[in-house]
């Protein structure tokens, strides 16, 4: 195989990834769509929480057509399946349309387009495994980025149905041709000239399969963990635009940007936590991130200025980031690289557990107190505080485990 060939699969990775990851841009979509159709906000936030909520079936199913050497299948299938639905999802006119093509089509295509990616990529890197993850997570945080602003443009000139329309259809054409770059990586693949650690090679000579998995103390340590990193970043992802414009007095123009900040953040922090988690290991790594994730969200609730917003909402993009990209590298360390697909989707249940309680319950607090979100930040940091004090005793366990 070509020496270049994975990285060629990487950025074909990234850019279907970097449609996909527009589905957390929801944000800047809701409030027209609550206006336009006279629907509550949280009965609106209820697509977002449907599409990350139903996760764990295809990024499982996805994982175990991956791990059966065919990540293609799965790439194939979810890109064309979330691009469709997004498409679609501009011609809903009853909120059981919405949530259908939103919450079922482009999120089963979001799972699983994304497992076969990551699963797929974590195997033609062996030696980077930090960096493969940070960057492929990475385009799927900062499709925000891209898309708030256009999607903003698109609602302000042609209206909220149409903008769905027209970037579907742009996602759909960028995920086609990306899809003829797209290899399976080759069983047990290295790269030209890397030797593995033999540490290395006898801790993953003791892959576990799913069920094995589950015995294992190891894997309630880390999907409790998932869950709590990721309810933060996910009540403020899919709130974003409304939380800058309610609690901060911002236009849509400038909430936009914000989001974008946001995404920006969240993306730089997929790569730069999985690097940092590849040299000091991931378990102070993510002491670290729940640390900084009670900072952020304290700064959120007690600096009600522009520098309160930005400074929050930039620490916890870069933490939520670090939230996404740290878990998959640290599956495949734990329980081995041969059961990668389905062993990953399983614990993905912790990020789709958080994903359907964050985002409405934030929306329906918001709801109640006119539009301030407090009451959900203050619970949010007691969540977080609970994750850190977890993530110390599985440091703790970790190294008696090693022993």
């Amino acid at each position: 195989m070509n020496k270049n060939t994975r990285w060629t699969v990487l950025f074909a990775s990234m850019a279907i990834l970097l449609c996909a990851g527009s589905l957390y841009s929801f944000s800047v979509f809701a409030k027209p769509l609550s206006v336009s159709k006279g629907w509550s906000m949280p009965d609106v936030m209820l697509a977002f929480t449907i599409n990350a909520a139903i996760a764990p079936i295809p990024t499982i199913l996805g994982g175990f057509i991956t791990d059966k050497g065919k990540a293609n299948i799965s790439i194939i299938l979810g890109g064309i399946l979330f691009a469709v639905g997004f498409i679609l999802t501009g011609f809903a006119t009853t909120k059981g349309m919405l949530y259908f093509s939103y919450g079922v089509l482009s999120g089963v295509g979001q799972a699983f387009a994304y497992s076969g990616i990551i699963s797929n990529a974590l195997r033609f890197f062996p030696d980077k495994r930090g960096l493969a993850a940070g960057l492929i997570t990475g385009a799927m945080g900062g499709a925000s980025v891209i898309a708030a602003p256009i999607a903003h443009s698109l609602i302000a000139n042609y209206g909220v149905h149409n903008a769905f329309i027209y970037l579907g259809s742009v996602y759909l054409v960028i995920i086609i041709i990306a899809l003829f770059f797209i290899k399976v990586a080759p069983a047990n693949y290295q790269p030209e000239g890397w030797i593995q650690p033999v540490a290395e090679i006898k801790q993953e000579a003791a892959n576990k399969d799913w069920k094995q998995m589950l015995m294992s103390l190891s894997f309630y340590f880390i999907i409790s963990m998932f869950a709590i990193g990721a309810f933060s970043g996910l009540m403020v992802a899919s709130n974003a635009s409304v939380i800058s414009q309610t609690m901060f007095g911002l236009t849509a123009s400038v909430a936009a940007t914000f989001v974008s900040i946001y995404a920006l953040s969240n993306t730089f922090g997929r790569v730069v936590w999985g690097v940092v988690s590849d040299k000091i290991g991931h378990e102070k790594t993510l002491i670290a991130i729940y640390s900084v994730i009670a900072i952020s969200l304290l700064t959120l609730v007690n600096i009600r200025t522009t520098v309160g917003l930005t400074v929050g909402l930039v620490l916890l993009g870069l933490c939520f980031g670090g939230i996404m990209g740290v878990f998959a590298p640290l599956v495949m360390k734990t329980f081995g690289p041969i059961n990668q697909g389905v062993n990953y989707g399983i614990v993905f249940i912790g990020f789709s557990t958080a994903a359907f309680f964050a985002p409405k319950y934030a929306a329906g607090i918001a709801a109640k107190n006119n539009g301030d979100f407090t009451e959900a930040f203050y619970v949010a940091i007691s969540i977080v505080l609970v994750g850190l004090v977890i993530s110390i005793i599985y440091s703790i366990f970790t190294k008696r485990r090693i022993k």
